[in-house]
């Protein structure tokens, strides 16, 4: 019917060989004299997606989630993860050999201190923790009596046979048309928050950030467009930056060479102990950075400036041309999920369609745009029971036939070079129950008061998070998750530091995406989630406003299931937002969609009130 090309539907999870490789590496933890081994799911570069060679976490337990961690000790372990992976971890790991924790409620910190015995020694890499990460995990083990202790090289590559090869994606030069902003300038303006803050260079760990500020991209790790790479930024001279030379033609290094000392990667400690030698005032973000470079610069001498990393903020607001490119990449993508959800309206009620068919069918329909250049992640397609699992990712194994009366979650993006989308639609196959119409529009509802809120510029994330639960709430019901992340511009669909959460605490800007994406999941039945992007803009200011406003504008468009709406639940102001954001869909997509798609469009964007 339809053919994935950037995403596969294998059952990654290697659960079966957990207690081989478990009994391996507490075999060679002892022969190093360590008493445990910390294994989170992180490379180096502390990337929310990691390359094949980096996924550890999952080799060892069989758990394919994008967060969690797992403590080995040697007659005990544990794993844990967020409410996100609560159905999920259960699925793909071992019970047996790993205690399964929830990593918010009881944390790894809590963990040790309960389970570790005076005298012990826990190991970590110091390359896949944060500097604040370690720290938590070095006064864990001091309560508990034992001591953390750094290992250069990590136990579990010792252990893992045919481990996969780091990769070695192509760099490209990102257009000035899509960046909007020349490298150099960008340098220019991380150099001046260094002179405020009086430090003598910055260490850009994220790739994302390094890939912002240089204007490169590439193809590292899946559905994120980043070069795998570090920088060092310092208040004067050249930048350097760090990448292996086999993913740079002759064209990129010399273009790339203008604006900084291109290095191997085998430089960078060396250049970062030089920094120490040199006490030099080096700045990171202890929230992100690995402690390993923090290790290097003060071991050496350096003295380390702990502060947020100022390319994240320039990053995370968008200038013009980022902004309009997101405008054209929401139409854009807003005409495939339309051509989907139609096609979609007529396939499923004959009860054939699965779930794999669905995300085939949705990646075909971005494809057809001619300009997709990957998914910006592994769709979550679930239908009924599914649903509920917050991200889902289906195999072949997993994969369900999606039938009459069920409701379908389907959560998916697209990387374009001019924008990257994220947006969840659930729509009901034939007649929803009376609970899943009632339970849909109390989200709704939620999702509709994010998206008209009006708010004094400075709030934070986590001061309008509760705007979306409020009706929730009133039910006893809530979702384990935040309600809104970041997105970048080709880049990450989930960055930061901006976010809708209970612990979004940055302020949101001007010129920040965001999705706004309240759900209800009850498990075992089906799952519901609406998501768009906002944007946010200013408002204007009402006669005796004292303080400059903000408010959001919705760029995704695409049809909100109608069918699903308990109308007597809404207000009259509720119901004027719906209508007039399917008024401004149609208008905007009946001309870039087909005939038999333009017609159920016209029906799926009927007024409300019209039934």
């Amino acid at each position: 019917m339809f053919e994935a090309h950037f995403q596969s539907f294998d059952d990654r999870s290697e659960r079966g060989e957990s207690a081989a490789r478990l009994k391996a590496l507490r075999a060679e933890l002892a022969r190093r004299g360590l008493d445990g081994f910390v294994v989170p799911r992180a490379d180096r570069y502390q990337n929310e997606y990691v390359p094949p060679s980096a996924e550890r976490l999952a080799w060892l337990t069989g758990f394919t989630g994008s967060a969690g961690v797992a403590i080995v000790l040697a007659e005990r372990a544990a794993i844990f993860v967020d409410g996100r992976y609560q159905v999920q971890v259960g699925e793909e790991v071992d019970t047996a050999l790993f205690a399964v924790e929830h990593l918010v409620e009881r944390p790894p910190s809590a963990w040790i201190e309960a389970n570790l015995k005076a005298g012990q020694k826990l190991g970590y890499s110091p390359w896949l923790h944060t500097v604040d990460g370690a720290e938590l995990l070095a006064k864990a083990c001091a309560a508990a009596g034992a001591s953390l202790v750094p290992v250069a090289d990590n136990p579990l590559d010792a252990i893992w046979s045919g481990r996969p090869a780091a990769p070695h994606g192509a760099v490209v030069l990102h257009d000035l048309r899509y960046a909007g902003e020349g490298a150099q300038e960008k340098i220019a303006r991380v150099a001046a928050e260094l002179k405020k803050s009086a430090a003598d260079a910055l260490v850009a760990s994220d790739p994302h950030a390094v890939s912002w500020l240089f204007n490169i991209r590439g193809s590292d790790i899946p559905h994120t467009p980043v070069v795998l790479a570090f920088a060092i930024v310092p208040q004067d001279g050249r930048p350097a930056l760090y990448v292996d030379s086999r993913k740079l033609s002759n064209d990129v290094r010399n273009r790339l060479e203008q604006l900084a000392s291109v290095r191997a990667p085998d430089d960078f400690e060396r250049d970062l102990a030089a920094l120490g030698k040199d006490k030099r005032a080096v700045r990171l973000d202890s929230a992100l950075c690995p402690d390993a470079i923090a290790r290097l610069v003060s071991d050496s001498g350096g003295k380390i400036q702990r502060g947020a990393d100022p390319i994240a903020p320039m990053k995370a607001i968008k200038n013009a041309a980022e902004i309009a490119g997101a405008r054209a990449a929401q139409l854009r993508d807003g005409a495939a999920v339309t051509r989907f959800l139609a096609w979609f309206d007529r396939e499923a009620p004959a009860g054939r369609l699965t779930e794999i068919d669905a995300v085939e069918a949705l990646e075909s329909f971005r494809r057809d745009t001619g300009l997709l250049k990957d998914v910006s992640f592994p769709t979550i397609a679930g239908a009924g029971p599914d649903g509920a699992i917050v991200h889902y990712r289906v195999s072949r194994k997993s994969n369900r036939r999606i039938a009459p009366g069920e409701l379908f979650l389907i959560d998916s993006g697209g990387q374009y070079e001019d924008g990257t989308t994220d947006i969840t639609r659930t729509v009901a196959v034939g007649a929803p129950s009376s609970e899943a119409r009632e339970r849909f529009t109390l989200v709704l509802k939620g999702h509709i008061a994010i998206a008209r809120a009006v708010f004094p510029d400075g709030t934070s994330g986590a001061q309008l998070d509760s705007f979306a639960r409020q009706f929730l709430w009133r039910a006893g019901l809530d979702f384990d998750h935040g309600t809104g992340h970041g997105v970048g511009s080709y880049l990450s669909v989930h960055e930061g530091p901006g976010r809708i959460s209970k612990l979004g605490s940055y302020p949101l800007k001007r010129g920040m995406i965001l999705s706004n994406e309240p759900g209800y999941y009850r498990t075992g039945a089906y799952g519901i989630r609406i998501e768009n992007l906002v944007l946010v803009g200013e408002a204007s200011a009402g006669p005796g406003a004292e303080k400059p406003l903000n408010a959001f504008e919705t760029l995704t468009l695409a049809p909100i299931d109608r069918c699903l709406i308990e109308p007597a639940m809404m207000t009259g102001e509720e119901i004027a937002w719906l209508d007039a954001y399917h008024t401004r869909v149609r208008e905007a997509l009946a001309q870039l969609v087909d005939e038999a798609t333009r017609s159920w469009l016209v029906a799926a964007t009927a007024p409300l009130a019209a039934g």
